[in-house]
């Protein structure tokens, strides 16, 4: 590795150590069925995005909760403080598309329709709101 390529690295790695984010990759869910759950939240406090994920009916959801409680702890384990304390907020929330299983359904006269599983990437950013102000 080159010194420049080096020196880029080592910088987004200390950017990387202030950030708290916990990432979830191939959920077994089409992305546009995530995102409806993920522009929801995004913004919101972390308490009241924890409600609603939690009464909300739809299934990703679920995991969305789950990857929202790894957040919370993920920053309170590199700031040593209690969510509780702070006032946290989802400062970032992406969905992206992940890799596609790609099947094939008989169709009739000898034809095959494409069916196309669809999975994503979800990545959740939390922040504290005194930090941004």
């Amino acid at each position: 590795m080159g010194k420049r390529k080096r020196l880029s690295a080592e910088r987004r790695k200390e950017a990387q150590k202030q950030q708290y984010f916990a990432k979830l990759n191939n959920v077994p869910t089409s992305p546009r069925k995530m995102r409806l759950m993920a522009d929801l939240i995004r913004g919101m406090e972390v308490t009241k995005a924890l409600g609603v994920l939690k009464y909300s009916t739809k299934e990703a959801s679920n995991k969305l909760e789950k990857l929202l409680r790894s957040a919370i702890a993920n920053w309170e384990q590199k700031t040593s403080q209690k969510a509780e304390d702070a006032t946290l907020y989802v400062s970032a929330i992406s969905v992206d598309s992940a890799r596609m299983l790609k099947r094939l359904q008989t169709a009739p006269q000898g034809r095959g329709y494409r069916i196309r599983k669809r999975s994503n990437h979800v990545t959740i950013f939390v922040d504290t709101k005194s930090t941004n102000d």
